[in-house]
């Protein structure tokens, strides 16, 4: 485990000569030896999913990756909360969460630039392109990147292992329902003494118990987050579950969208509780074909019912639904961006680096380029 001091001149490292140019809250920054991506009154962050392809995927790993990017605030994901706290795991490794570490060998997590060209059609799809670029455009309902989650084409598990699976996930669930916030709290501090806040957690689950809903949002509000994310969900009950747990706790529900991000799809959720909001990403928004309106008109018209929202640059469903390198897609993230700065609205945007890493380089400086894209869409003035 690094040590304080280590963390502080990791961070110290990571600010450029450069930035004492931009004003006191570069030179306070710098000073302290800490990350500031909070630019001209946007808090820009990330989901510690951008990191997925990174070996080490512990809390201590994860806080060395948000500070060599230069980010002040995360929305934390459940799989390095609870492996620090010390969740109880099985053989494999797996546990605790979330969406954890890439697949071994596929840099960024193998989730990139959907719609290469392949030697033949996938049925229903047809050719298109983007700057000169032959590509794939999905389906009808093939593309535009779906819900996580599902087969994974693994085959369907044995009795021993169902029985193994269930052991474990009692297991997880008696550990949840009785650990003290103590570790939790000590997280939080090892992040703050970084620069580092923690302004969203991802570890909630539908299916949960009561008695987890109380532990998700009791280790939410231990760590300083005002809400926790989860995927869309349809089920009224569930929608309105969440929300009255979210209202109770103090913590808000914000939801995910991914190919069903549009106009409408918050409404339900929106009028069964006051405690849900929306974790709207805009990169799947533009991949889905901006139904109802652009991302500006959402934010235009839901700013009060938004958590935080996701950035990524993708392409419309006309150009293959592209995840890609910031600058090259068709996600108005400048827009975006300084439609936030003009209204002065506290909505953190969280990148989401998920398009393949290039060669020779790591989501760390992926995620720092991302930074800077951001900084200079807000250091400019239209």
């Amino acid at each position: 485990m690094l040590s304080r001091r280590d963390f502080g001149k990791l961070a110290l490292s990571s600010v450029p000569a450069a930035a004492l140019l931009g004003g006191t809250d570069f030179f306070t920054a710098f000073a302290q030896g800490k990350p500031n991506s909070k630019i001209d009154g946007v808090q820009i962050g990330t989901i510690t999913y951008s990191y997925r392809s990174m070996a080490d995927q512990s809390a201590e790993a994860t806080l060395k990756y948000i500070v060599e990017s230069g980010i002040s605030a995360v929305e934390l994901m459940g799989g390095p909360i609870e492996s620090y706290a010390g969740i109880p795991t099985v053989d494999d490794g797996r546990g605790g969460g979330g969406r954890g570490a890439g697949a071994a060998g596929a840099p960024g997590g193998g989730r990139g630039e959907r719609g290469a060209m392949p030697a033949e059609l996938p049925p229903g799809a047809r050719k298109g392109a983007w700057k000169g670029t032959e590509c794939v455009i999905p389906a009808p309902g093939g593309g535009g990147g779906g819900a996580r989650g599902g087969g994974r084409g693994r085959g369907e598990a044995s009795a021993e292992q169902q029985a193994a699976q269930q052991a474990q996930a009692a297991k997880v669930k008696a550990w949840r329902t009785s650990i003290s916030m103590d570790p939790f709290k000590k997280l939080r501090k090892m992040y703050n003494d970084a620069g580092v806040t923690i302004y969203a957690t991802k570890m909630l689950s539908a299916n949960m118990s009561d008695e987890e809903y109380e532990y998700v949002f009791n280790v939410a509000e231990a760590l300083g987050a005002n809400h926790t994310t989860l995927e869309l969900l349809t089920d009224d009950a569930q929608l309105k579950r969440v929300g009255d747990f979210a209202m109770k706790k103090k913590i808000y529900a914000a939801y995910h969208t991914h190919a069903q991000g549009s106009m409408t799809a918050f409404d339900k959720a929106f009028a069964l509780s006051k405690g849900n909001k929306a974790n709207v990403d805009f990169g799947h928004w533009v991949a889905a074909g901006n139904v109802g309106g652009t991302p500006m008109q959402f934010l235009e018209k839901y700013h009060d019912r938004i958590g935080s929202f996701h950035l990524k640059d993708r392409t419309t469903p006309e150009h293959c639904s592209l995840n890609l390198a910031w600058g090259t897609g068709e996600t108005p993230i400048k827009e975006i961006l300084q439609m936030v700065r003009k209204n002065k609205w506290d909505l953190p945007g969280s990148i989401e680096m998920e398009y393949n890493v290039p060669e020779g380089s790591d989501a760390v400086k992926e995620v720092k380029k991302c930074v800077e894209y951001c900084r200079a869409a807000l250091t400019t003035r239209t």
